[in-house]
């Protein structure tokens, strides 16, 4: 089983960037992978996938403001994260889509006013 590692949240005023990392175990080149969101109140949320052909799809919220790539030579997965609302704040987590499917733990974003 894949185990998967966040890193790069933090506090960031509306408008800001951040860059989100996701680092698995083992290879991750012939899977499908995603960042997810949930925020207290809400329901978890797919904000973007990326194929291992590279084909990328984004939630309607986050497009154009959110880029998702791999480098799987590193195995990991990024989400950069630009012009932040406050209504992105969440717990960011990422995943490898299909059985079995592998969550990491997350990384908190939270943008402020």
């Amino acid at each position: 089983q894949v185990q998967l590692v966040e890193s790069g949240g933090g506090l960031v005023q509306a408008g800001g960037s951040l860059r989100l990392s996701c680092v698995a175990t083992g290879s991750i080149s012939i899977k499908t992978m995603a960042w997810y969101r949930q925020a207290p109140g809400k329901e978890r949320e797919l904000v973007a996938g990326i194929t291992s052909g590279r084909d990328t799809s984004y939630a309607t919220s986050v497009e154009g403001r959110f880029t998702i790539s791999r480098d799987n030579a590193k195995n990991t997965v990024f989400l950069q994260m630009n012009s932040l609302k406050p209504e992105d704040t969440a717990l960011y987590r990422c995943a490898t889509l299909g059985f079995p499917m592998s969550w990491g733990r997350g990384t908190q974003v939270t943008v402020s006013s």
